[in-house]
C-alpha cells in the first residue's frame, strides 16, 4: 500500500469557514412570507445567485438546468391563479382539523416576491454523451435539484429568502411560461430579501409536521425499515 503524501486536513477549509457552510445550510429556510415587495434583487446579486446554480454537480457533465426569471406583475399574476385552484383542490382532500391547519398555512410568495424563478431541465440534453444516464436517467432531474440547492444556499449566505412552491398544475404552468414539451418544469421559486428568517421551518412551528433526528434516517451495510415517526 503506498502511504499518502498529503494530509487530509490539509486539504479542508479553515473552522470559520466550515462553520460558514454548516450555518448557512441550518439556517436554510423555505420563504413563504416577509418578501420586501419593493425592492427587488439587484442584478449582479441575481447573477451571483444563478452562476451558483449553473455550477452544480450534473451527471456526465450534462448541465441540463435552465432558468427562467419572472419579474413581470402580469405574468406572476397568472401563475398565482394556477396556485389558487391548485391549492382549493389540495385542501379538498383534508378534513377536519387538518383541513383548517392546511388552509392556515401560508404555502407561496408568488406575488409578494418582486421575482419569480422557474427551474426546468433539458432531460434529453446531447450534453454529457449520456454519461450516466444509461441505467438511471432521472438523474438528469437530480441534477437539477442540486443545482436548485446551491441557490438556495447561495441566497440564504447572501440574505436573499427563496421559497419553492410545488402546488402548481404543470400542464398550465407550460402553458403560461411557453415551455415545450421536452423540457421538465422542476421548481418555481420565489426569491428576494426578506425582512426576517424564521428560526424554524414554517411547517414545523405551526404544527404541520416535526423533524425527526438523523439516526431514524442512516442504515449501515443494508437497508432497514426501521423508518422514522
Amino acid at each position: 500500500m503506498v502511504e499518502s503524501l498529503v494530509n487530509p486536513e490539509d486539504l479542508a477549509f479553515s473552522e470559520s469557514e466550515r462553520a460558514a457552510v454548516y450555518r448557512t445550510i441550518a439556517a436554510r429556510r423555505d420563504v413563504r412570507r416577509g418578501f420586501i415587495v419593493d425592492r427587488p434583487l439587484p442584478d449582479e446579486l441575481l447573477q451571483r445567485l444563478l452562476a451558483a446554480a449553473h455550477s452544480a454537480p450534473s451527471v456526465g457533465l450534462m448541465q441540463p438546468s435552465r432558468f427562467i426569471v419572472i419579474r413581470d406583475l402580469a405574468t406572476r399574476k397568472e401563475v398565482h391563479n394556477i396556485f389558487e385552484e391548485a391549492n382549493l383542490q389540495a385542501a379538498a382532500t383534508y378534513s377536519g382539523a387538518q383541513g383548517e391547519q392546511y388552509s392556515a398555512l401560508k404555502l407561496e410568495g408568488i406575488l409578494e416576491a418582486p421575482q419569480n424563478l422557474c427551474v426546468v431541465c433539458d432531460t434529453q440534453a446531447a450534453r454529457g454523451h449520456r454519461l450516466g444516464r444509461h441505467t438511471m436517467p432521472e438523474t438528469a432531474a437530480y441534477s437539477t435539484v442540486c443545482a436548485i440547492q446551491n441557490l438556495w444556499l447561495a441566497g440564504r449566505a447572501e440574505g436573499v429568502g427563496v421559497g419553492w412552491v410545488s402546488i402548481l398544475d404543470p400542464v398550465r404552468l407550460r402553458a403560461v411560461l411557453h415551455i415545450p414539451e421536452h423540457i421538465l418544469p422542476v421548481a418555481y421559486l420565489c426569491l428576494g430579501y426578506v425582512d426576517q428568517f424564521a428560526s424554524a421551518p414554517d411547517l414545523e412551528r405551526f404544527g404541520w409536521e416535526k423533524r425527526v433526528p438523523l439516526s431514524t434516517a442512516v442504515c449501515y451495510e443494508r437497508y432497514t425499515e426501521e423508518t422514522a415517526s
